[in-house]
């Protein structure tokens, strides 16, 4: 088991943002995903968190990847370069009392994206695309609070990026959790 520092983090507006210096560079471009397959979104996430250790995710079949995508208010966004996706975006929406919360669930760039600047212009734009997902998804109510959370397996530059861009910390936690390796199977046994 391993000893890790859990950070949340809030905007309850969206003039919250901090808009990156940079933008998106010309030769990339943003794209939503329309129907999202499992196999594409375990692609994303294992081509960003396989050198961060992420493996929450690994330990869904495929019937139960496909029903988080599936519900409403989540959204896929991909940045491709020179039409090779270098990162993405994933959104999840929570309808509450005070409107929609909408979770950065997952974000991350490809290890050969890392380190060009691109960090603060993507997230810069999931943010904003996270602020107006109630405009693309039907009876879902205004966005009230956009949110995300990162540990300490995360890369050295998450956390700065995230205060970079407005987020405000609300919480934090210690939790131990088991390391897995996230080059298991393509999907675990049903």
């Amino acid at each position: 088991m391993t000893l890790v520092t859990v950070t949340y983090l809030q905007q309850l507006q969206s003039t919250d943002l901090v808009p990156s210096s940079k933008s998106l560079p010309e030769d990339t471009r943003l794209e939503l995903v329309e129907q999202i397959t499992p196999e594409f979104s375990r692609f994303l996430y294992l081509s960003v968190g396989s050198e961060l250790n992420w493996a929450d995710r690994l330990v869904l079949t495929r019937q139960q990847w496909a029903e988080q995508l599936a519900q409403p208010g989540s959204e896929t966004h991909v940045l491709y370069r020179q039409g090779a996706p270098q990162g993405y975006v994933e959104l999840a929406a929570k309808v509450t009392a005070q409107g929609s919360d909408v979770e950065i669930f997952y974000f991350g760039l490809f290890p050969q994206a890392t380190g060009q600047g691109l960090g603060g212009a993507l997230l810069t734009e999931a943010i904003l695309r996270a602020w107006t997902l109630a405009e693309r998804v039907p009876d879902l109510p205004p966005v009230s609070r956009v949110w995300l959370h990162t540990c300490s397996l995360d890369g050295p530059a998450a956390l700065p990026n995230y205060l970079a861009r407005g987020f405000k910390i609300y919480r934090t936690e210690e939790e131990q959790t088991q390391v897995r390796d996230p080059s298991l199977a393509l999907w675990p046994s049903e």
